[in-house]
């Protein structure tokens, strides 16, 4: 075992579930073996700690890191502002630049209000919005984190949760009388939404704008439509989808504009920083409730996302991406048909994922895993584009994965078993206690 499968297991035992974040288990790609710390990253590559390069062609960080590891320009200016005090008795000026810059971004919006992670920016925003509305039930579509508000979907009927990304959320800590104050619908699916909100006293939506795919038959404009005749506050969390199609909201591909919409992950490239922007008529309301923390006062989250929006700007880095993530889709479309392997491609193209159509799936994603880490390469079923991805990254990857999935074609074949090319446990698919 190298260092980093080592400080793991010793992890185990002093964190709980062993990471501060599901996303990057060891378990959630291949157990037992991956690499699990890294010492440095640059670009599209880390260092693991056992100094091995690796090429990352999986998630950059969680998508975190749209302009590739350690930015020249976003970390000049972390950088800078270390030097000058990261944090004082002061309010840093940066947040007022931020959020004008943000507001230019989305021209809809009149203010805005900081925090550091997306599940932070969520409760804000459904705080807010409850405060403006009146009311307490939100109907909700999609994933929006790990608060109480949350969770407490999976008090209604049982696991409600299960098809906004993460299946087996249990709602163990959460108030059982939060019970029925929040109600999942389906994308694409206007008329469940309706009934939601017909036979409950719905004061919020919130939904992510698009995920796996599109909208259908006007499904974002009859949700604008309804919320508008209802006096429902309209909630766009773009935490995950911001600025990887467009500079600002994906929902500005639609021409559907929400009341709020939440930003975080590509915003400050690694840094820490997430914002919640919306029209006066309903922030103001954050003045009748209490929302405050101290280090969302601190100066590098702002300092971070002004580099990064600027950086973004001069590169298109929204179009380079979304190329790349095109590019991707086409290589394992290209592969699946030349070894005739049936998978479903996902997401928009900067945020690719793709599934094999087999009762094997698991065990040939911790394949891919185990095969391409041996030649340096962290993958796994799905892609994170960055600007730092280049033709000679794709070329070796691909070079690569086409000999995974000879193996896989011959399992399907029945020519050989999967289980015997395996050298550890398969991956687990979601939430699971781990000891």
């Amino acid at each position: 075992m190298g260092k980093g499968q080592e400080l793991y297991k010793k992890a185990k035992t002093l964190i709980p579930g062993g990471t501060m974040l599901l996303s990057k288990r060891p378990e959630m790609f291949l157990p037992e073996h991956w690499p699990s710390y890294f010492s440095k990253a640059k670009g599209c590559k880390i260092w693991d700690l056992d100094g091995n390069e690796l090429i990352d062609m999986s998630i950059m960080g969680i998508g975190t890191n749209t302009l590739g590891y350690g930015n020249d320009a976003v970390d000049a200016a972390v950088i800078e502002t270390v030097k000058k005090g990261n944090m004082s008795t002061l309010s840093c000026p940066e947040e007022v630049y931020l959020a004008e810059k943000l507001i230019e971004i989305n021209p809809w919006a009149d203010m805005v209000r900081f925090a550091r992670s997306g599940g932070e920016a969520n409760a804000i925003a459904i705080r807010i919005a409850r405060a403006a509305s009146g009311k307490d039930k939100v109907a909700i579509c999609g994933y929006h984190g790990w608060h109480d508000w949350y969770l407490s979907a999976n008090h209604n009927d049982g696991d409600e949760l299960s098809g906004h990304l993460i299946p087996g959320l249990s709602p163990n800590g959460v108030p059982k009388n939060l019970k029925n104050s929040v109600f999942p619908f389906n994308y694409n699916n206007y008329e469940e939404l309706l009934s939601i909100v017909e036979n409950n006293d719905i004061g919020v939506i919130k939904m992510e704008v698009v995920r796996n795919f599109g909208p259908e038959d006007n499904f974002l404009h009859k949700v604008r439509e309804l919320a508008t005749r209802k006096n429902i506050v309209l909630i766009f969390d773009e935490c995950t989808s911001g600025f990887r199609e467009t500079f600002g909201g994906i929902y500005q591909k639609y021409g559907v504009e929400p009341d709020m919409a939440m930003y975080g992950k590509t915003i400050g490239n690694g840094y820490a920083l997430t914002a919640v922007v919306g029209k006066k008529s309903v922030m103001e309301a954050a003045q009748t409730t209490f929302i405050s923390s101290t280090f969302w006062t601190e100066r590098i989250g702002p300092t971070a996302a002004l580099a990064t929006l600027k950086e973004m700007e001069r590169l298109k880095s929204w179009e380079v991406i979304t190329a790349n993530g095109r590019k991707m889709q086409e290589g394992w479309q290209n592969l699946a048909n030349l070894h005739h392997l049936d998978i479903t491609l996902a997401g928009i193209p900067a945020l690719s994922t793709y599934s094999f159509n087999s009762k094997d799936a698991l065990s040939y994603k911790t394949l891919i895993a185990q095969e391409m880490l041996k030649k340096g390469i962290l993958a796994s079923t799905n892609f994170y584009a960055s600007t730092a991805h280049t033709e000679s990254e794709f070329e070796l990857y691909f070079s690569n994965l086409e000999e995974v999935f000879a193996k896989i074609a011959k399992c399907e074949a029945g020519e050989i078993q999967i289980e015997d090319l395996l050298e550890g446990p398969i991956c687990h698919s979601g939430f699971k206690r781990l000891n």
